[in-house]
C-alpha cells in the first residue's frame, strides 16, 4: 500500500472555442462553483493530498484568485503553464497559435509530479464514487510501477443534445483491461442515432453502449519519460501542421501496444455531465441543483 497521497492533475489551459468563453471557471450555482470546485471537493475527501492546475499563462490570474483560497490549507498547490512554444528547441520557431493537445498538456506537469496521479478535464462533472475508486486505486500502486487505470463511461451517457463531441473509445479485453483506445474527435446524435466521422469524415455508426474514456486517467510518474519520447517523435511528423494535437489516448494506446504498461479499466456508476456547447449549462445547472438538494453536497461548499 502507497502511503503517499496521490495528486491530482487539472486539465484547465482549453479556450472553450465551442463553448463560447472560459468555461473552466464558468458559475454553475448560485453560490457561484465552477464545476470544477465540485472535482476538487470529491478528490479531497476521497484522499488526494496535492493539486496542479495546468493553464494558459494569460489566465493564471483569474484562476489564482479563485482556488487558492479554497485550497489553502487543505492541500498542496501547483500551476503549470501549456503554451504552444513549449517544445523542444529543434521544432522552434514554430507559429502555431492551436494548443498541442492533452498528451502535451499532461507533459507540462512533469517537474511537478512525483507521486501517482489521476489526471481530469477541468470542464467535467465525474461525481464522488469516480475519486473514490481512483483514489483508492492510485494508493495501492507502488510508485515505481506501470500499472495505470481509466475511469470508464458509456458513451450515451456522455453526449450533448447541441452538437458533436470528441470521446476516446475503448476497447477492454475479458480481464478488465485496457486493450486500445481511439480518439475519436466527433460524435454526434443524428435522427436519434450516435455517428462519429471516420478518417475520411464520412459519417459511420457507433454503438451508444461503447465503453469511453473521458480524460480521468491514473498514472504513475512513470509515464512522463515514455509520453516524452512519443511526443518528440510526433512532433518530427506534424510539427508544421497547424491542428494535429498529441492526445492522452495516444499515449495510452502507445504502452500498451509496445507492452510498456497495462491500464485497468474501473467503472465507476457516477453520473457523469459536462458542457462543451453554452446549451449545455442548464442541463449542468439542473444536475448540480438536484445534486444539493439531495445533501450530496452542501449548498456551501467552501
Amino acid at each position: 500500500m502507497n502511503t503517499i497521497k496521490p495528486t491530482l492533475v487539472i486539465l484547465a489551459a482549453g479556450i472553450g472555442s465551442r463553448y463560447g468563453g472560459l468555461k473552466q471557471l464558468d458559475s454553475f450555482t448560485p453560490e457561484g462553483d465552477t464545476i470544477l470546485d465540485f472535482s476538487i471537493y470529491d478528490a479531497l475527501q476521497a484522499g488526494f493530498g496535492k493539486f496542479v492546475f495546468i493553464i494558459r499563462k494569460n489566465i493564471e490570474k483569474e484562476f489564482k484568485a479563485v482556488f487558492d483560497k479554497k485550497l489553502e490549507g487543505r492541500a498542496e498547490v501547483a500551476y503549470v503553464f501549456q503554451e504552444t512554444e513549449n517544445i523542444p528547441e529543434k521544432f522552434k520557431p514554430n507559429k502555431r497559435e492551436k494548443p498541442w493537445g492533452t498528451g502535451h498538456a499532461m507533459l507540462m506537469a512533469k517537474e511537478v509530479v512525483n507521486e501517482n496521479f489521476a489526471i481530469i478535464n477541468a470542464d467535467d462533472f465525474y461525481g464522488r464514487e469516480a475519486f473514490e475508486i481512483m483514489a483508492k486505486s492510485l494508493q495501492e500502486i507502488p510508485q515505481d510501477s506501470t500499472e495505470f487505470n481509466m475511469i470508464a463511461y458509456q458513451l450515451k451517457n456522455t453526449i450533448s443534445e447541441h452538437g458533436f463531441v470528441s470521446r476516446g473509445e475503448c476497447v477492454v479485453n475479458k480481464d478488465g483491461l485496457l486493450t486500445d483506445v481511439t480518439e475519436r474527435t466527433h460524435i454526434e446524435k443524428i435522427n436519434h442515432k450516435l455517428v462519429r466521422k471516420d478518417s475520411k469524415g464520412n459519417f459511420v455508426p457507433i454503438d451508444e453502449n461503447a465503453i469511453v474514456s473521458m480524460n480521468f486517467w491514473g498514472f504513475t510518474a512513470k509515464c512522463f519519460d515514455y509520453a516524452e519520447m512519443l511526443f518528440e517523435t510526433f512532433l518530427e511528423k506534424n510539427h508544421n501542421q497547424a491542428k494535429a494535437e498529441f492526445f492522452i489516448p495516444l499515449i495510452v494506446n502507445e504502452m500498451i501496444k509496445e507492452k510498456k504498461a497495462s491500464v485497468r479499466v474501473l467503472k465507476s456508476s457516477s453520473l457523469w455531465f459536462g458542457v462543451t456547447y453554452k446549451e449545455d449549462k442548464v442541463v449542468v445547472q439542473s444536475a448540480i441543483e438536484t445534486l444539493k438538494n439531495h445533501k450530496i453536497y452542501p449548498i456551501n461548499l467552501w
